[in-house]
């Protein structure tokens, strides 16, 4: 990694490029909030974030501390409850969902409930929060996580978050609406999206100072290498001023990716 930046600021900055103007953005926990805030502040895009306790469109002054922080509300279009929150997204109206999670598989589900077995787990974790309902109803889910081998496995422990769950059609199988889904999974090593014909992870961008070979060895399922793959650009200095100054100036997150 380069002395300029640590490996969490470059994969944030990298999936804060990727956020379009004017859409509806359900935000997860954690670095979620972070590569949402970057985009509002760096490229001053008219984006309303949703969090599932309730803050629609806040401005966010700096980094919210959890879904329920008050910097959730500030300045907010509207405050509203749970409920409604989910009620945006089941009706259609949610442009994106972005989450994190402790495990991922081939086809986009997501795990934050447990680690191993539900009724006994070695590790009990928060759970889906609104997580599920956001990755089963918005039109698009992005994805963003630590890329290590015990994260990226062939199957995960529980399926809080739906990805393809099994593979194409499936999602429509239990009466998710067509079309929904994963779309690109940001890690600290890479992007992938997903084949349109199998459904599965793919690599799509290596980022700077890693290969091929690297992100095969740090996942846990075979994944589908194209023809052709992109390179993420290397984080600009506006990029890491804006990052490290107005959005996470306590380095909450950004700390994560130190040493």
């Amino acid at each position: 990694m380069s002395e300029e930046y640590n490996e969490m600021e470059l994969m944030t900055i990298v999936a804060g490029r990727d956020i379009e103007d004017e859409k509806i953005i359900y935000v997860g926990t954690g670095i979620p909030m972070l590569v949402t805030s970057l985009a509002q502040k760096a490229r001053n895009l008219k984006i309303t974030s949703i969090f599932e306790v309730g803050g629609i469109g806040p401005e966010m002054p700096t980094l919210p501390l959890s879904v329920a922080c008050s910097r959730t509300t500030w300045r907010a279009l509207r405050v509203a409850d749970s409920s409604e929150a989910f009620e945006i997204a089941q009706s259609g109206y949610a442009d994106y969902a972005f989450l994190g999670g402790a495990q991922i598989d081939k086809y986009g589900n997501l795990n934050s409930t447990v680690l191993g077995d539900y009724h006994t787990p070695k590790v009990r974790f928060p759970g889906s929060g609104g997580a599920n309902a956001f990755a089963s109803f918005a039109w698009k889910t992005m994805i963003i996580m630590n890329h290590e081998k015990r994260r990226f496995v062939e199957k995960v422990d529980y399926i809080t978050s739906p990805g393809y769950l099994d593979g194409p059609g499936a999602r429509e199988k239990v009466g998710l609406p067509p079309e929904t889904g994963p779309y690109r999974v940001y890690t600290t090593r890479c992007t992938f999206d997903f084949d349109e014909g199998t459904k599965r992870m793919r690599l799509y961008a290596l980022n700077p100072g890693s290969t091929v070979e690297d992100v095969i060895e740090n996942t846990g399922f075979e994944v589908t290498i194209p023809n052709k793959i992109k390179e993420n650009d290397p984080p600009t200095r506006k990029e890491l001023k804006i990052l490290r100054e107005d959005v996470d100036p306590f380095r909450l997150i950004l700390g994560r990716g130190e040493g």
